[in-house]
């Protein structure tokens, strides 16, 4: 029968124990990992989030009654112990940080029984995720993943005091706000005191902080809540919590000074890690033409090379349509790859088709110099050695190339390159390599809407020398906009803000927003525009993301208590969920059959 603490209290977590303690009386509290019972003698190990103690349990020191209920320990009983620290009587164990000492009892109280566990509770488990994602309050004792938890806590508490001691103010931001469809998918909520009418919540704080810039805060900061209704992957769930900053009288120095210091105090104190500053900073331009990415890994080489110059009189058809159409061809030179079994060099073939290709074309150069090529037989020998020149292709190099319109082009090589750097062990989860991509495009043209969208959001600055653009040749108008990259994954994002009203008038033009659909959505931040707004520039991080890769885990699900999965349900509370249709009722909503599928 469970018992209660009845006045006891807990003096040390497991492994605040040590050597210094020997011989003094503790009261430690936590769930049975595992009991040995090998006949007179019970050794348990007691976990706690520290970590995991051994207790020893025999007759002479707790007693038959003790020694007893000492038997019908399992695993997850929740127990108190009362005992002394010893030296270690075995041999110690060197994979615990109490591996020299143990407890032996002189009293028990179990204060929980359980259930015999779906699953081991152990480290790195290799239970299937959607098990333990439907018992995810036993997953979460997992001393690995109560390790990303407190690293995220500690994330968390760092950057309060860091942006606190840089003059941010901590303002809370609402979560009940106005719908402006411009981006992701906003999540709804409808009001019932306004029937027919409906919330959003927050995709972020963006107008909000703005306004706090208006109101003269100076410096605002917040670990805000925020919330899409988009696709989900292993770096983005449906709602996910932003470290959110505004700055004002700023510019893009200013921001990116006060991050970098930022990230290195974050790595130094965590993981002892010296982060060398400044960050290195590459354009959009260069980051594409160099990695087929807006967030490159520069973990490696494998670059892109542009040989559309060298190719361009050759006969070989996808070269030449690709070309003809106002498209590129590059290639990417696999060093040391030239071996590669023909069927690993058609699986990457295929692995390039889901990104848009219509298929590779190769040369693999042998160690001996000669070739294996796609298309050799379509080039003369002369035009052969000079592409592989322009790739610096050597004996044993795999020369890959992709022909097609730019974003594609992109697309697949700089996919390419990170499938290749994966297979032949270069990303080292433990090679921290930042970097800034900076002067994005303000605009990119949808061909779905038939229109130009913004690529941050329409409060992003233009770069000066490009406004002149607006109206002749939009899409070559470059923002003040920046993102912080690191190993390949878009740890946040920011830009200097639009402060002046005729600047942003235009820009909700170029978008497509008439006078009064601009005035219907953002009519309160243009109101505000009129009353004096200084010059001002933000930036927000996934906090998600920034504990996943310093964790060194491979999907943010791993750094969150309590994830959706992949059609953004929860295992284990089983939301979304359908309501009393008196709710429903009190809304005014009726849910039509072609959405329940009745």
């Amino acid at each position: 029968m469970p018992e209660s603490m009845l006045g006891l209290k807990r003096s040390h977590r497991c492994t605040e124990l040590g050597t210094a303690d020997i011989g003094r009386k503790v009261t430690v509290m936590g769930w049975v990992q595992k009991s040995r019972n090998k006949g007179g003698i019970i050794f348990v190990d007691l976990r706690d989030r520290s970590g995991i103690l051994q207790i020893i349990f025999e007759e002479k020191d707790c007693g038959p009654e003790g020694f007893a209920k000492a038997e019908k320990l399992r695993s997850e009983f929740v127990i108190a112990v009362v005992g002394r620290v010893e030296a270690r009587t075995g041999a110690v164990n060197q994979n615990l940080a109490t591996g020299s000492i143990e407890v032996r009892a002189e009293s028990l109280r179990i204060l929980s029984e359980s259930e015999t566990p779906p699953f081991p509770i152990e480290e790195n488990s290799k239970t299937r995720e959607e098990l333990r994602l439907k018992y995810r309050f036993l997953d979460l004792r997992r001393p690995d993943l109560q390790r990303n938890l407190m690293l995220r806590s500690r994330i968390a508490v760092l950057t309060r005091q860091f942006l606190a001691e840089e003059g941010f103010l901590e303002i809370e931001t609402p979560t009940l706000i106005k719908s402006t469809p411009e981006g992701a998918r906003d999540y709804l909520v409808p009001s019932r005191v306004h029937p027919g009418s409906f919330y959003a919540l927050p995709q972020s704080p963006q107008l909000f902080k703005q306004l706090l810039m208006c109101a003269g805060y100076d410096r605002y900061f917040q670990l805000a809540r925020c919330y899409r209704d988009e696709d989900l992957r292993a770096d983005r769930q449906p709602e996910f919590t932003q470290i959110d900053m505004e700055l004002s009288f700023a510019d893009v120095d200013d921001v990116l000074d006060v991050n970098e210091r930022l990230i290195h105090k974050l790595f130094k104190e965590i993981l002892n890690i010296e982060i060398p500053l400044p960050i290195p900073r590459m354009t959009w331009q260069e980051a594409m033409d160099r990695y087929g990415s807006d967030k490159p890994d520069i973990r490696f080489g494998m670059e892109l090379t542009n040989v559309s110059e060298v190719v361009k009189d050759s006969k070989f058809v996808v070269f030449h349509n690709a070309l003809e159409a106002g498209g590129t061809v590059r290639g990417i030179n696999a060093k040391g790859q030239g071996a590669m079994p023909r069927k690993k060099i058609d699986a990457l073939v295929e692995f390039a088709k889901g990104y848009g290709a219509k298929g590779l074309a190769y040369i693999a150069i042998q160690p001996d110099g000669t070739r294996k090529s796609s298309f050799a037989k379509f080039m003369t020998e002369e035009e052969m050695t000079a592409l592989i020149a322009a790739m610096d292709g050597e004996p044993g190099d795999l020369l890959l190339f992709a022909a097609d319109k730019n974003k594609v082009v992109w697309d697949v090589l700089g996919a390419l390159r990170v499938e290749i750097a994966g297979q032949l062990g270069l990303l080292k989860k433990d090679d921290f390599r930042f970097l800034w991509v900076t002067e994005f495009p303000l605009l990119e043209y949808s061909e779905e809407q038939g229109r130009f969208v913004a690529m941050h959001h329409p409060f992003t600055m233009p770069m000066d020398e490009d406004w002149h653009l607006i109206d002749s040749d939009p899409g070559a108008v470059r923002a003040k906009a920046y993102d912080i990259v690191l190993n390949g994954t878009e740890l946040g994002g920011g830009s200097v803000r639009i402060h002046q009203s005729d600047i942003q008038s235009k820009m909700f033009e170029v978008l497509g927003f008439t006078p009064e659909k601009a005035q219907e959505q953002f009519g309160f931040l243009l109101e505000a525009f009129k009353y004096g707004v200084p010059p001002h520039a933000g930036l927000a991080y996934g906090l998600d993301r920034v504990a996943m890769l310093m964790g060194g885990c491979d999907s943010i699900r791993e750094v969150i208590a309590f994830p959706k999965v992949k059609d953004a349900s929860c295992l284990m509370t089983e939301a979304p969920s359908p309501v009393d249709a008196k709710q429903l009722e009190e809304l005014g909503i009726e849910i039509s059959e072609s959405v329940t599928g009745e």
